[in-house]
């Protein structure tokens, strides 16, 4: 029975107005005016999102601050002490939600969806949005080792192409805590294995404890129970955790008790409980003895996830490591911890990557074309071909009849995205277009010329995409150029794909229809806000120059729709470098309220591409960014140094990462490729060899070396071309630019150019 005739409108507000609460309607419709009408005010998938993202916040608020002497996560233990720089006040927040340490990293195995995370003090979840197991160290005598109390950890990710894993080791005293996470295959499912290992000099105890939190805050633990043979437990009655060694004790412990930490050595303490209010902690101990080494495994089968999704898409690829990164493109370069931080970028890819591809493991773990057009053209930049072409198989499914490519409602960016992608791999890869692509081709194309504004109207936004929610957190529902510029590359792309499969009338239409619209954002960005009296790409004609103009700068990276030393994009990022700059890193003021990793490295690409050498410092400032196990959470705290929003394991983050190293070595431009013009300045110290590839490009693959030797530098590169050799310039620094003529050349020798030195 339908109740649409019912008033619901006045309904709510007369209810809210007699029991003292502010109208809700009327509140909307006041914030509503801050925007620019649009069909989609807020996307319930958002909505969805932050309303969950908030309930478990406000649990957190109902439980945490008066119960501080609980052990709780690294997040909360600085957080919330007065004395550290992460402190928040708390006031009259309605809720608790971590802002300072979003931290954390994925282990897993290619092909599989479930991603066991790791904060920055070894806290493990193994199930998504789980509980989570930890580990302390009693000793016989002397302060507990107690990880999440504890600042400072050694942390790393171990990628030896055999496995993916995070080792987090404390030190206290005369005490030390190593544990090692990975996830183990098995014929027809995965593990989550954490390795615990433990010393003391003086002796004591090992605790592996049920906890129920994970980076985010509460997750319930209704029961925990001792398994048959005392090696683990059953949680909440149906999933277990498998301990390799039988302990010496077993504590259990609910709320109304208080924390199991404060009872390990109860006398009559239970071994197993149950909790009315979901915050049930358990642990087991083992002994210490004096300078002897504890090893204890626990095990959690993956395919316990709550929501009983399968692990393994069906139609993904099972590979081990060494199988699914050995085509991948290689970096050879003198800084280690680049490299360290490219190889884990791999991983990182590969990993979210088993059949959709996910901008991260938790936070995040779910599709969004924005998200997936980068993340793709990184696979691709990579050499990992499949991969991308897996992902992108599943586009058409996701398209409505109209043709609306949707992964979230009121975003006008979709469809010039997943056309831009799909375009993208067939140049890189020769291949024409899927024949299951092409009908969703032509829909797609159509839809965004169905869907402009008017361009007869005499508003500043004639002929442009709708009013939107902000796509890429730019702000209030407005009409952003990034939709406008996404959907003239994705038009572009359709157009090349119909001309590929002979379709030269829906080329020609596609053609006309992103010139039209190209034409529209020229005509509107005359009345554009300017900087300094300059032209500039602010975020939309009806914005001034803010934050959010970094969204704007996509008309050149990625998509060469503006060339890069367009004067309009160049004042653009002069005043983004001058005034949203923060330690080395664009700061987004836009819901962010951070540094963020991959808008930095957008920036660095548009300055490599238009010669300016600043580039190099940025990417040497998002190096020192990231964290101790080579990841970027979305956004960066600036004084923390920690995750204050988004996925702590940011994968967008790992494809830029990619993508500018890829580009230091070989980058298209035009007709033809530019080598070893990004080469920086701290590898041009040193002899030595370089080298990246084999990377496609719309010409065939390409693997392009370095050498240095005094003052001689040689640039030599492998390829197999497709057709023609390209046209090919070498450009590295401080030597002038070659190009290469001969179709059978596959090297330069170059001198270095006398660097200026000033003298004050």
């Amino acid at each position: 029975m339908r109740f649409s005739w019912l008033p619901w409108r006045w309904l709510v507000s007369r209810i809210a107005r007699a029991n003292g609460f502010i109208d809700p309607i009327a509140l909307m419709s006041f914030l509503e005016k801050f925007s620019q009408p649009s069909e989609v005010q807020h996307p319930k998938e958002l909505l969805r999102a932050g309303a969950l993202f908030h309930a478990r916040g406000l649990m957190n608020t109902r439980v945490i601050q008066q119960n501080l002497d609980w052990v709780w996560p690294y997040w909360v233990s600085r957080q919330f002490d007065p004395g550290d720089v992460s402190f928040i006040p708390r006031a009259f927040s309605i809720t608790h939600v971590n802002l300072t340490h979003r931290n954390w990293t994925a282990v897993g195995i290619p092909g599989c969806g479930a991603y066991p995370i790791i904060d920055p003090a070894g806290l493990t979840t193994p199930l998504f949005d789980g509980w989570s197991i930890d580990a302390w160290v009693i000793p016989g005598s002397g302060a507990d080792l107690i990880p999440p109390h504890e600042k400072e950890a050694a942390q790393r990710m171990i990628a030896d192409g055999e496995r993916m894993a995070v080792e987090t080791i404390h030190h206290k005293q005369s005490t030390r805590l190593n544990r090692t996470v990975w996830v183990e295959p098995s014929s027809d499912s995965a593990a989550c294995r954490i390795r615990i290992g433990a010393r003391s000099d003086h002796g004591g105890w090992l605790a592996v404890a049920l906890r129920p939190y994970n980076p985010e805050g509460v997750s319930f633990i209704h029961d925990a129970a001792p398994l048959d043979d005392g090696r683990g437990w059953t949680v909440n009655q149906t999933q277990r955790v498998e301990l390799s060694h039988t302990p010496h004790r077993v504590a259990a412990s609910n709320y109304e008790n208080g924390d199991v930490y404060h009872h390990l050595f109860d006398e009559h303490q239970p071994k197993e409980t149950h909790c009315r209010v979901g915050l049930a902690t358990a642990a087991a101990l083992y002994a210490l003895n004096k300078d002897e080494d504890v090893q204890i495994d626990a095990t959690i089968d993956l395919n316990q996830q709550a929501d009983r999704a399968p692990i393994f898409p069906a139609n993904g690829l099972r590979e081990n490591w060494r199988e699914a990164a050995e085509n991948a493109a290689r970096l050879k370069c003198p800084d280690e911890w680049m490299q360290t931080l490219y190889r884990n970028a791999l991983h990182s890819l590969i990993l979210h990557a088993p059949e959709d591809v996910f901008p991260g493991p938790y936070t995040y773990r779910r599709f969004w074309f924005r998200d997936a057009a980068y993340i793709i053209n990184a696979l691709l930049g990579a050499g990992l071909v499949n991969r991308a072409e897996r992902a992108l198989e599943r586009f058409p499914a996701r398209q409505t009849l109209q043709g609306y490519f949707s992964s979230q409602e009121g975003e006008w960016d979709s469809n010039g995205e997943a056309l831009w992608i799909m375009n993208r791999f067939c140049e890189v890869t020769g291949a024409q277009p899927n024949p299951a692509w092409i009908r969703a081709i032509r829909k797609g194309a159509s839809w965004i010329a169905h869907k402009r504004t008017s361009p007869r109207s005499l508003e500043r936004h004639a002929g442009l995409l709708p009013a939107g929610f902000s796509a890429e957190h730019l702000g209030n529902n407005d009409f952003y150029y990034w939709d406008d510029f996404w959907s003239v590359a994705g038009l572009r792309g359709a157009s090349a794909m119909m001309r590929q499969v002979m379709d030269t009338g829906a080329a020609r239409r596609f053609e006309r229809e992103a010139e039209s619209l190209m034409e529209s954002i020229e005509y509107s960005l005359k009345s554009a806000a300017n900087w300094k009296n300059r032209p500039a790409l602010p975020a939309s004609p009806y914005r001034r120059m803010d934050s959010g103009a970094v969204g704007s700068i996509c008309a050149a990276y990625p998509l060469d729709v503006l060339p890069a030393d367009d004067s309009r994009l160049a004042n653009t990022l002069d005043f983004l470098l001058e005034h949203c700059f923060v330690r080395g890193g664009f700061f987004q003021d836009m819901i962010h309220s951070g540094i963020n990793a991959y808008l930095t490295l957008q920036i660095a690409q548009i300055l490599l591409a238009s010669g300016d050498e600043r580039y190099a410092e940025l990417i040497d400032g998002i190096a020192k960014l990231a964290s101790p196990t080579g990841q970027w959470p979305e956004a960066i705290h600036p004084r923390t140094g920690g995750g204050c929003m988004g996925d702590g394991h940011h994968v967008w983050a790992a494809a830029e990462w990619v993508m500018m190293m890829r580009n230091l070595f070989v980058r298209e431009s035009g007709d033809g490729l530019i080598l070893a013009s990004g080469i920086l300045p701290s590898w041009r110290e040193q002899d030595g060899v370089m080298r990246f590839g084999p990377t496609p490009t719309p010409y065939g693959r390409i693997e392009v070396t370095v050498e240095i030797e005094g003052g001689a530098v040689r640039v030599f590169w492998r390829a197999e071309w497709r057709n023609q050799a390209p046209r090919i310039e070498v450009r590295f620094p401080g030597c002038e630019p070659v190009t290469v003529e001969h179709p059978g050349c596959n090297s330069v020798e170059l001198s270095r150019r006398e660097e200026a030195v000033l003298h004050e």
